[in-house]
């Protein structure tokens, strides 16, 4: 079993800069793929980035996001982090971090309570 709590966001100017954690509580933290997923008001949920289990060294981003987010992990902390520049307001969701065994998490095992982000134009 795997706790999910993010942190983080908030309110940003367009072109600005965020940056969300997820702490994990429980075992194997280190064995789980994770990643986040953001979902916007009357849209689905969708997968913003991943990283692969271990030493991450393998990461996953949509393509609206690549150049502009990067996904990290410290596994002596039990952390995933999604660094976020160059916001704009179509960035504006509620931002969900997740945990599973499938890559690129295609079905996560578990999910946090998710953190909102809203950018301002």
């Amino acid at each position: 079993q795997v706790a999910l709590v993010e942190s983080g966001g908030g309110l940003v100017q367009a072109g600005g800069s965020l940056r969300l954690t997820c702490a994990a509580s429980g075992r194997s933290f280190s064995g789980y793929v994770m990643g986040w997923f953001r979902q916007a008001p009357g849209k689905e949920r969708v997968l913003v980035a991943a990283i692969t289990p271990g030493g991450g060294t393998t990461t996953y981003y949509a393509d609206s996001m690549k150049g502009r987010f990067t996904i990290s992990r410290d596994n002596g902390k039990n952390m995933v982090a999604l660094q976020m520049n160059s916001l704009k307001p179509e960035d504006t969701a509620v931002y969900y971090c997740a945990a599973g065994i499938f890559w690129p998490l295609v079905k996560p095992n578990y999910w946090g309570q998710g953190t909102q982000v809203t950018v301002s134009s």
